[in-house]
């Protein structure tokens, strides 16, 4: 069961809050201000739904204090620049105000299962600073920074895993720089864009004759890389004839061109790196099993953009600054919707298909200050929670799935707290404590019915 804490210093907010989380299984907290919140064990949450304007210190002072733990920001509509401001100190994610039952409840799946997904793994001694040339600072990333910088002194064989677009070529640029052979040639090969007749005389040179077009001599890529690195990717598509030929440069240390009767000693660093489970097809026979041991010495382990939290804002905001400069555009910023938008939806195309829509965002902005959720034309209409269970992420108009018994409504709280205070608070006062703006609060009377009495206009006027 997740353990929630609820910090909100409008008890009728918090007390429908804590009602709704507690009635879909969560373990529920509560406290009304950050001083409060922190007499509690905060690494004991799983996540902290937090307001962001609270009586003593801000909502966002909780994203330090609180470590690890995912912090989630409430704001009201009127506040969403300090929303993404929040975003940028290291919340989680954001949800404005006035919000129903299903917003919260998809809002919290969301976030615990980005958590649990991005739980830190084993702690690994030594530096946890970004490596040039890569961004960011989740947890994973600052232990794939430590395994890199222990691993590249060395010449052990590398495999580097991951999903399509996660940068699998920047960790073996990495691997590359931080090692001794830094000052020798770094070649990258992708084994999935050569045709399976060229990859061996690409990969291992050939004599002058050796096939019909061999029309001289040519030193293969392997040869090229003597005293570097050499980087083949995807190397799960290595035809199996081309994979025999690696495994004597791997076992022997050299390397014979095809229609050679001569072999040639090289010394090469090898780092791999595939989106496929090497293992699985070694086992059916589509990959060579002692290829696969000899490769697998050190494997690293590329997380997907979907789990690197607040990473993908900060690399959100360096496309937007690089592409700007490119296209001689003023630098712009991107919308509180946009922002949103790009935290929420799961990346399938990760790394690469967010530079691309980054890319494509400033090539159509028409705008001179933000750029528009709409620009990044990504499909939010479904975004799935987890593996099996899809979660409709724009909730606002949809309240089917809501008990229609529920006794605590959100809309209930706020019927209630009006009717309540109305004749004590001005517009301004109701808005500010409900945490809505004073449009929102005159839209949600005409729509509740609630008429403004005689009382509170005069109190209104007054102020």
């Amino acid at each position: 069961m997740s353990k929630i804490l609820i910090v909100e210093d409008e008890v009728i907010i918090r007390t429908a809050l804590r009602k709704l989380l507690m009635r879909n299984k969560y373990d529920v907290k509560e406290a009304a201000s950050v001083k409060e919140a922190t007499k509690f064990n905060l690494d004991s949450f799983d996540l902290i739904v937090s307001d962001l304007r609270l009586p003593g210190a801000p909502g966002t002072d909780l994203i330090q204090a609180a470590g690890e733990v995912p912090v989630l920001i409430m704001t009201s509509y009127a506040s969403l620049r300090s929303a993404v401001d929040s975003m940028r100190m290291g919340a989680v994610d954001y949800i404005a105000k006035p919000f129903d039952h299903d917003e919260m409840l998809a809002a919290v799946k969301r976030v615990l299962s980005k958590a649990e997904k991005a739980a830190p793994a084993t702690k690994v001694e030594g530096s946890t600073e970004a490596l040039t040339g890569m961004i960011g600072s989740s947890p994973q990333m600052k232990e794939l920074y430590a395994k890199i910088r222990k691993v590249a002194p060395t010449n052990a064989t590398v495999l580097v895993n991951g999903e399509t677009g996660t940068g699998k070529e920047l960790v073996a640029k990495a691997l590359h720089r931080e090692s001794p052979r830094a000052e020798k040639a770094l070649i990258s090969v992708n084994c999935a864009a050569i045709p399976d007749t060229l990859i061996e005389a690409e990969l291992f040179g050939h004599e002058k004759g050796a096939f019909t077009g061999a029309a001289s001599n040519r030193e293969g890529l392997v040869a090229a890389a003597d005293g570097g690195t050499l980087f083949l990717d995807e190397i799960g598509e290595l035809p199996l004839e081309a994979q025999a030929r690696l495994l004597r440069v791997l076992q022997e240390g050299e390397v014979r061109p095809i229609g050679s009767v001569e072999s040639r000693k090289v010394d090469v660093r090898l780092v791999a790196a595939t989106h496929r489970d090497l293992g699985k097809l070694s086992r059916e026979g589509k990959f060579r099993e002692d290829l696969y041991f000899r490769i697998n010495v050190v494997q690293l382990k590329l997380p997907p953009l979907r789990e690197r939290g607040k990473d993908i804002l900060a690399l959100a905001e360096t496309f937007v600054r690089r592409y700007c400069t490119e296209l001689k555009k003023p630098q712009l910023v991107l919308s509180p919707e946009a922002i949103q938008a790009i935290t929420t939806y799961t990346w399938p195309g990760n790394i690469r298909e967010l530079e691309n829509a980054i890319q494509r965002a400033v090539i159509l902005c028409e705008d001179e200050r933000e750029i528009s959720h709409s620009l990044l034309a990504i499909d939010l209409d479904l975004v799935k929670v987890d593996d099996d269970e899809p979660a409709l992420q724009d909730t606002r108009h949809r309240r089917s799935n809501s008990d229609p018994n529920e006794d605590l409504s959100l809309e209930d709280y706020f019927q209630r707290f009006v009717l309540e205070h109305q004749d004590s608070m001005s517009e301004t006062e109701l808005a500010r404590k409900l945490g809505v703006s004073r449009k929102c609060l005159w839209e949600r009377r005409q729509r509740l019915g609630i008429p403004r009495n005689k009382s509170s206009q005069s109190a209104s006027g007054k102020s």
